[in-house]
């Protein structure tokens, strides 16, 4: 009776296995993500989904609400520009060669002035200096794109196609180069031609608008809805404080040049606020 047992044993045992095996192998659900999780992995999702064209329209669609802001900056530069003796051939100049609105507020000031020429050129230099910082921090998303192709993006590279374009690249990092190109040139339709024909329109017929109508509100406005979502670490909170801090201490400071400084202040400031914060995480 031994061996027989034996036997029965050894059948029992492989007989199991193969069912052991096979609920081992049979699809389990996998776990739900967190309600946090689910919309972010969907938004991926139908980022990477896209066609060009779709992410296009993606890009014009998520900057129409900075239209709110821009047309009327823009028409109070066309109306500050004439004030300030420019014709409409010059005051257009301004707006699609230089495209960049700081920029152009502080050449026109310091025309009304008489400022040497030199001065304006060094000046409206100075305030964009912003730009560079801008496409450093797009050239890893941009790297691969053409000449032409990184031509015609620094020609739009303005605070708002920069703002969203870089948190929407942040977001989804396994977009294509083709895709990334194709939501900028989606942010850049929608926010400068707007800004070039509101010039215009603030050129011929910005005299019509009465004083107590206040256009100079776009500037501040349109900061805070580009800066308040990119807050997202104590270093960002940390260098916004301190470029905050520094820029007000030395506003007195001519040509825009307190901004100039304040802002590496404040990039200084967020990444020894970052280093320590790894350090401390190692």
């Amino acid at each position: 009776m031994g061996r027989p047992c034996l036997a029965l044993r050894v059948v029992q045992a492989r007989c199991r296995e193969p069912l052991q095996d096979e609920s081992s192998m049979s699809p389990s659900p996998a776990p739900r993500p967190s309600a946090r999780q689910a919309p972010a992995d969907e938004a991926t999702e139908r980022a990477l989904a896209r066609s060009p064209r779709a992410a296009f329209r993606h890009g014009i669609v998520q900057s129409l609400p900075f239209l709110v802001v821009i047309i009327p900056f823009a028409i109070l530069f066309g109306v500050v520009a004439t004030e300030a003796g420019l014709d409409i051939a010059q005051v257009m100049g301004f707006s699609i060669l230089v495209l960049a609105g700081a920029s152009q507020f502080t050449a026109v000031q310091l025309l009304s002035d008489n400022a040497p020429t030199i001065i304006v050129i060094l000046s409206g230099l100075a305030v964009n200096l912003r730009m560079a910082m801008y496409s450093a921090s797009l050239l890893p998303w941009l790297r691969d794109a053409s000449g032409t192709q990184k031509a015609w993006v620094a020609y739009t590279l303005i605070d708002q196609s920069y703002a969203l374009s870089i948190q929407h690249y942040e977001r989804h990092p396994r977009l294509s180069v083709t895709q990334r190109l194709a939501y900028f040139a989606g942010t850049a339709l929608v926010l400068c031609l707007p800004w070039m024909i509101a010039t215009w329109v603030g050129a011929t017929v910005g005299q019509a608008i009465p004083d107590g109508i206040a256009l100079d509100f776009a500037m501040p406005i349109t900061f805070l809805a580009m800066i308040a979502p990119m807050l997202r670490t104590t270093a960002h909170l940390a260098a916004c404080f301190v470029a905050i801090v520094a820029a007000l201490a030395l506003a007195g400071l001519p040509s825009g040049l307190g901004l100039l400084i304040a802002a590496p202040l404040g990039m200084a400031t967020g990444a020894l606020v970052e280093a320590r914060m790894e350090r401390r995480g190692a």
